[in-house]
């Protein structure tokens, strides 16, 4: 939990880790999802690179002030 002045994208990294996919049938749960989905506040390299590194999609718009940096890449 953060303070309500505080932002919520650094805390991507932590409450990533702590999601449980459970298994059809039981079993133990997977740690790693297949996909990440999050709203802007997200868009950051840090949180885009957390997750390609772990083979996680990531589906997050693009902030519009950052559009022409990832258009140009």
């Amino acid at each position: 939990m953060t303070g309500g002045q505080r932002g919520d994208s650094p805390q991507f990294t932590n409450v990533r880790a702590r999601i449980r996919v459970p298994r059809p049938g039981g079993g133990r749960p997977r740690i790693r999802p297949d996909r990440v989905l999050a709203d802007k506040a997200y868009s950051s390299a840090a949180n885009r690179e957390h997750s390609r590194r772990r083979g996680i999609k990531a589906t997050i718009p693009i902030k519009d002030d950052q559009a022409a940096l990832w258009m140009s890449a």
